[in-house]
């Protein structure tokens, strides 16, 4: 029972549960019916409400939390009913479930409990309080068996009997439980835990705490370094136990069966004993075996018990404490550490120095099972009809869709799991084919009821008949009609080929390859891999459209592209019925040889025209080669399919979007649009049409701006460049966005919906309309690409200078194109219209030098043998990040370079070409020997210009960030290399050893919940609006239905938290706030990579809340982490990293250091300089963040002298009559007078005399930091005279000389700043409470004693001190200055409520947004 139900996920560690409760927090004990153990919450187990709240302040912020979430129903949060569970044990404990919940919950929850978590093969009895009795099964759902809302009901626990394969399960899950390798422990966990160690749980005002300086500047220095400094040492290993292995008296004799006994196990127990132990069908008890002879006898009465964690109890002491122990860990972790990610990322770092590799029978038996992804005990699992049953569950009401949500997205995730290790074991020649007598490049493989093909273009058929043993009829009649074995027509790629094919080609006539068209073989072959690649993307995205669309009766396989060692294996769900012989006849829709002959069936179509209506695809006729006409609604070449199973399926779906227009010549038959910019396209060209019937459409959706697109950012998704975007643009944006993304709900649905487009329109396939039919469908199509030209692109860019959108990597560069519609083979124009702005023209180079190494690397790999694996990628990476030259090859090498160039004119793989004519070379050497760095870099830079049409500079070798392109290209193929510093100036800085794995890198399209997805959106309105509860509860609400659907582990769920920890930290709440936090801090870390740009934002944002509960020294440990994984991912030069650097600096100068904090002030504004320029409004935040340090220090010439400068930007942007200029221009009035003020207390006589000069000296010599930092202020101080022209030596100047001309910066989530202060200022006027979040008013510190002294000859009375200290207690949230009190000082100019603080000060930004919608109305108009 429970064996069975646990098995797959027992042995894979993985208690993936999609519901995974998280028993600590009771602030969650709401969100999730069914999920809490709450007895047993570890209420502390976050280790990270920190200490300086009282316990009051703890409980408070979760029932605050908790309550706001109860107080309505809502359509995720059920109802939860107290239940207590009688444990096998005899304790008793209680479950909170909902009636919904199934059997198998319940079992999850027993699973995680502490109590039960050994037990896994017990039957389940319902009491009710009528006292029936019900057995519930696995499969049950718990209302279907009883009503458990009436009370007084009860479950038991009672022991099941034991099989083969549930006592197998059991004996995992016990060695499961015994290891604590499934604790990932995030650093953020242990930094607060080491904190609270630290500093006790006394509060100790945090400001007399010795805080140490922070080496974030040093990171920047040395990225290469930084390295070793990125992976913690992974939790030490509690031993209980020497081994457990399976004994080879297996299997039990048959008399010995009979009796009962399942399996015999050897145990040696810390203690040294060895013992021989019988499972049963019952129990578990030691037996007398001693040597070579069974002896089945129990060896005392005692020693025996129903788990095998019980047994190890009553024969080892030592164990029995070390179990202890390690239930104790687990429960100390967040319990998100406990949970395992369903598809976790590779990490494309391992630990340095290699942990050694220590024997593991336990593990040496799972290894010889070579199963690649399939179940060795019991059926396969039938993952077609998993798959669609489960898109037939009934959908009508929440609780339903919630429910089949989770099983699509749960079988999802088990096929793409189950798929990759199926491909690896096709890619590595253990499957064999099911076709094994054709050529390798056609070789079908059918394993764990998945099929697979290698990615391969179906041109090659149409080369010379040198394959004549394809034709095997058995086989063909599979291939030419079903997708699954990706077979296509003419031109597209179908079915997909890997080198194999190219070496075969080597064997049969090469001559009459090329003889027979007119272009040289490799050209074709290097063309068709690149077709095929692009092609098998287009089909991923073109299933996963049509599942979104989710039209009744029509189906889709479940699919996944597998890249491993240079091959692309594409993987799918068996349709059914095809390997059941031809089933040609079952084609009733589309064609199969490229529009020769085309199939027609009514029904069939009605269902494609209701789907291609939400795809905007326009219903047309075409013609086939006989000439009769057919009404088509989506592209030639799809393939409408009825399985033996009776469903309409609908494959081969690798254009459903137009062609575009830009890119028609031979080899982009698969350039197609994205669908992203065909949704954006119809709402502008909707709007326009309705412009004028509505004003207030007008300013949503006005059509100059339509790519509002771009300013989604990929808000809906949620993907596109999560570095910065997702969670901050709330505010008016959302508004646009949500309009954009749900045209159907404006005014505009009608008009939206008119636009269609014909998929066939500028391909090979003959249209059957009427000449203006065709020429309108083709104009149709022009103006979508011209759109994405001329609008879509202009505005990406302007918002990329704007920092709008600001991607710090490749990945979140690609989400951010994609996300507006736009296609990577765009990259070349975007990084030609940045290259005023260095940091984005760096990182579009790096992207396009990363994507044309991964293509040659591939190709290298493909032909590469195993045992030179390890070889041929640490030799690739010398060569393109060292400057290896093989002295034998050289020569011939490039001359094989250049003449290749001269054939090769299409878009192809520079590698193939050379490897195919060097076949006598290879025979001598590997082939990835004839390569060196000269020959690698110019085949790059040709590739990039066929490929992206970039123009790679003479030096873009010398200038790329290498260890940010190191990082991407491991991630893209897969490699993981050791973490220690590399001397990337070195010749050859990888050895072999230094390359640690090669994984495959997976693509699918595992499904996620839309109903969470609109609650998501519909609180990020709320949230701009300022309405803080509204907000919650739909945060909360979406919440629990992605933690019912998906369980934490997903960054839906992640994005929840984030916006969840907003809204409590507007609120006030900042213990509820790093709550939420760390859950995103965690499930960040898990889902996306210790260093994804996302986890690096999750940190400064911990860091922000931290510092808001006065813990600055526990908030700039996590800065140091941001600004570690930010170089890792972007490199020292980019504007978050500055914007970083001014929240450092708040920190510091909020516990008095101002020397430090000036220091990182004046970086930041060098790099806000060179990166965007000395006028741009982020250099402008920098120069204010710089008066208001000064101002602190009472050095207030400085700080007009700096505020100066912000106003002339300020003025030069936004014009004079911007609110933050003229806030601006206040602040200047501000510090005019307290230098006036200074400047009569000097005229009364209080000149500066002997003592305070050598006070001042004293402290700049105690301070040799300072020297050169306030040289220049010192200067014009030192003396009396406070001339103007003194001033302007002052340090700014100092600073202005160094700053080169480069270019930008946004922080942690700047735009989530302004929208901050936005939602203060709105929850304020509905009179909610907002507690200010100031800083302590500490003594005033040696520094700024000084500048006292220089500035006036005496230190400023306390009093006036305090006031400096409250004007400057500035944050930066997210990136920007935003001023978190509310509260003014006696001489802070009074500001009517429109006019916010000036910029970086308080609502300094957060009028960006509105003027930017003002400006873009008045536009539209």
């Amino acid at each position: 029972m429970a064996g069975k139900s646990q098995k797959g996920r027992s042995r894979r560690g993985a208690q993936n549960s999609t519901n995974y409760s998280e028993q600590m927090v009771p602030s969650d004990a709401t969100t999730k019916g069914s999920l809490s153990d709450v007895k047993h919450s570890n209420a502390g187990a976050n280790g990270l409400l920190t200490q300086s709240e009282s316990p009051g302040t703890k409980t408070e912020a979760k029932e605050s939390e908790a309550a706001t979430s109860v107080d309505r129903p809502k359509q995720g949060d059920l109802h939860l009913y107290p239940v207590s569970v009688k444990t096998l044990g005899g304790e008793k404990l209680e479950l909170q479930l909902n009636p919904g919940d199934s059997v198998m919950d319940v079992r999850q929850f027993l699973l995680d409990a502490p109590e039960t978590c050994y037990f896994t093969c017990y039957d389940l009895l319902l009491h009710m309080k009528d006292e029936t009795v019900h057995h519930l099964e696995d499969h049950n759902e718990i209302s279907e068996v009883a009503d458990i809302t009436t009370g007084n009901c009860s479950l038991e626990m009672v022991a099941a009997s034991y099989d083969d394969r549930s006592i197998r399960a059991h004996v995992y899950r016990t060695r499961e439980l015994l290891s604590l390798s499934t604790l990932h422990a995030s650093l953020s966990t242990s930094l607060a835990l080491q904190h609270e160690a630290t500093h006790g749980t006394s509060s100790v005002d945090p400001v007399k705490t010795e805080v140490l300086e922070l080496d974030g500047l040093g990171f920047m220095e040395d990225v290469a370094a930084s390295l070793s400094n990125f992976l913690s040492s992974p939790s030490k290993e509690i031993r209980s136990v020497e081994s457990i292995v399976f004994s080879s008296f297996n299997p039990p004799p048959s008399y010995r069966r009979l009796a009962g006994d399942l399996i015999y196990l050897d145990v040696i127990t810390l203690e040294g004993n060895k013992y021989c132990i019988t499972g049963t069908t019952k129990f578990f008890h030691v037996n007398s075996s001693t040597g070579d002879i069974l002896d089945p006898r129990p060896i005392k009465a005692n020693f025996e018990s129903t788990t095998l964690i019980g047994l190890l109890q009553k024969i080892s002491s030592k164990f029995k404490k070390a179990f202890r122990e390690i239930l104790e860990r687990k429960a100390s972790a967040h319990p998100f550490e406990n949970v395992q990610s369903l598809l976790p990322p590779n990490s494309w770092l391992g630990l340095y120095p290699v942990p050694d590799h220590k024997r593991d029978a336990a593990r040496a038996e799972e290894a010889l099972t070579l199963s690649y992804g399939s179940d060795l005990l019991g059926m396969q699992r039938d993952w077609n009809e998993e798959l669609q049953a489960c898109r037939d569950f009934p959908h009508t009401t929440p609780q339903e869709r919630i429910l089949r949500d989770r099983a699509l997205y749960k079988v999802t995730s088990d096929f793409v799991d189950a798929a990759s290790n199926g491909a690896i074991g096709v890619i590595s020649r253990c499957i064999p084919p099911i076709n094994p007598t054709d050529p390798e490049c056609f070789h079908m493989y059918v394993h764990n009821n998945i099929f697979y093909s290698f990615a391969v273009d179906a041109d090659l058929e149409q080369l010379p008949k040198r394959h004549a043993s394809v034709n095997n009829p058995k086989i063909e009649g599979s291939i030419n009609s079903l997708k699954n074995t990706d077979e296509n027509d003419g031109n597209s790629s179908c079915f997909k080929v890997s080198n194999g094919c190219i070496s075969e080609s080597d064997g049969s006539n090469p001559s009459e390859l090329s003889g027979a068209t007119g272009l040289p073989t490799e050209t074709q072959l290097a063309e068709s891999e690149q077709a095929t690649y692009a092609s098998a993307n287009n089909d991923l995205k073109g299933t996963k459209a049509y599942q979104e669309a989710d039209v009744p009766g029509l189906y889709n396989l479940a699919m996944a592209i597998i890249d491993y060692r240079g091959h692309r294996v594409i993987a799918q769900s068996v349709l059914p019925g095809i390997l059941q012989g031809d089933k040609s006849e079952s084609l009733i829709y589309g064609s199969v040889d490229n529009g020769k002959k085309i199939y027609w069936n009514e029904d069939f179509h009605s269902k494609v025209v209701k789907a291609a209506k939400t795809l905007h695809l326009k219903e047309h006729e075409v013609l086939d080669e006989a000439g009769n006409v057919f009404k088509l609604a989506g592209p030639v070449e799809c393939k409408g399919i009825v399985g033996s199973d009776d469903r309409h399926y609908l494959l081969d779906l690798m254009r459903v979007t137009p062609r575009d227009a830009n890119y028609n010549g031979p080899g982009s038959r698969f350039c197609v649009l994205r669908p992203e910019l065909v949704t954006a396209f119809c709402q502008a060209e909707a709007a326009e049409k309705t412009k004028g019937k509505s004003s207030v459409e007008e300013e949503h959706v006005a059509a100059p701006d339509l790519p509002n697109v771009a300013d989604v950012n990929d808000l809906v998704e949620d993907k596109a460049d999560p570095a910065s975007a997702s969670d901050s643009q709330f505010a008016a944006k959302v508004q646009k966005n949500e309009t954009l993304q749900e045209c159907g709900s404006t005014p505009t649905a009608s008009s939206c919906q008119e636009i269609y487009f014909n998929p066939n329109v500028f391909t090979e396939f003959k249209l059957a309309g009427t000449p203006e039919e065709i020429a309108a469908d083709e104009e149709n199509v022009k103006k979508a690409t011209q759109y994405l030209t001329d609008v879509v692109l202009p505005k990406f860019i302007q918002d990329l200078c704007t920092l709008e959108v600001s991607p710090m990597d490749g990945q979140t560069l690609t989400e951010a194109l994609h996300a507006h519609g736009i296609n990577i083979r765009y990259i070349g124009k975007v990084a030609e219209m940045t290259k005023h702005l260095p940091h984005l023209w760096d990182l579009c180079s790096s992207e396009v030098v990363v994507r044309s190494a991964k293509h040659i690397i591939k190709d290298v790999l493909r032909d590469t043998e195993d045992h030179d694996i390890g070889p041929a990628i640490s030799h690739l990476f010398n060569c393109l990040f060292g400057n290896c030259q093989i002295v034998g090859a050289k020569g011939a090498n490039s001359m094989q370079s250049k003449t290749q160039k001269k054939e090769n004119s299409g878009k192809s793989s520079r590698g193939q070409s050379r490897w195919k004519s060097g076949a006598s070379e290879r025979k001598n050497q590997p082939s990835y020997m004839s390569i060196n760095s000269e020959s690698l870099w110019s085949d790059i830079q040709e590739f990039a210009k066929i490929k992206y049409q970039f123009e790679m500079p003479e030096d873009a070798r010398a200038r790329v960030k290498k260890v940010s392109v190191i990082r991407n290209l491991c991630q893209k193929v897969g490699v993981t290399i050791v973490a220690h510093k590399y001397e990337l100036g070195a010749a050859a800085p990888f050895q072999t050893s230094d390359i640690l794995n090669l994984q495959p890198v997976v693509k699918h399209s595992v499904p996620v919940c839309s109903e969470a997805k609109d609650l998501v959106e519909t609180g990020k309105l709320q949230l701009a609006e300022g309405m803080l509860s509204e907000a919650y509860t739909l945060f909360s609400e979406a919440f629990s239905i992605l933690q019912q659907v998906t369980g934490p582990m997903h960054r839906e769920v992640a994005n929840c938290c984030r916006y969840l920890a907003m809204v409590l930290y507007h609120a006030g709440d900042m213990a509820g706030a790093i709550i939420q936090q760390h859950k995103e801090l965690i499930i960040n870390e898990r889902c996306l990579g210790l260093d994804h740009p996302d986890t690096a934002h999750s940190y400064g944002n911990m860091a922000l809340f931290y510092h808001g509960l006065n813990q600055t020294e526990l908030a700039l440990r996590h800065m140091s982490r941001a600004l570690l994984l930010l170089s890792l991912s972007s490199g020292p030069d980019h504007p978050d990293v500055a914007a970083t650097f001014i929240n450092v600096a708040m920190m510091y100068q909020d516990i008095g250091k101002m020397d430090t904090a000036l220091r990182y002030l004046q970086e930041a504004l060098k790099k806000n300089e060179r990166l965007l320029g000395e006028e741009h409004i982020q250099t402008a935040v920098c120069y204010h963040a710089l008066a208001i340090a000064f101002n602190c220090m009472g050095a207030y010439k400085l700080s007009h002298q700096h505020e100066k400068k912000t106003y002339d930007i300020l003025v030069k942007q936004l014009g004079e009559e911007d609110s933050r200029t003229r806030d601006s221009q206040n602040w200047m009035k501000t510090f005019k007078m307290r230098e006036i003020q200074m400047n009569a207390q000097k005229q009364k006589g209080q000149v500066l005399n002997a003592a305070s000069a050598q006070k001042a000296v004293d402290i700049l010599k105690a301070n040799p930091d300072l020297m050169h930092a306030f040289q220049a202020a010192a200067n014009s101080g030192g003396t009396t005279s406070s001339s103007n022209t003194s001033v302007k030596k002052s340090l700014n100047a100092a600073i202005a000389s160094e700053v080169g001309a480069h270019p930008r910066g946004r922080g942690v989530d700047e735009r989530a700043a302004r929208a901050a202060a936005e939602v203060r200022k709105k929850a304020a006027a509905r009179g909610l409470l907002i507690r200010p979040h100031g800083v302590p008013v500490q003594a005033v510190p040696p520094l700024t004693q000084l500048l006292n002294i220089i500035n006036s000859g005496m230190t400023p009375d306390s009093s006036t001190n305090n006031e400096e200290m409250e004007v400057a207690n500035t944050k930066v949230e997210d990136g920007n200055l935003s001023n978190v009190q509310e509260t003014a000082t006696e001489e802070k100019p009074k500001l009517d409520k429109e006019d916010q603080a000036p910029v970086g000060l308080g609502k300094g930004l957060s009028a960006l947004d509105s003027k930017k919608q003002k400006m873009k109305q008045k536009a539209a108009a």
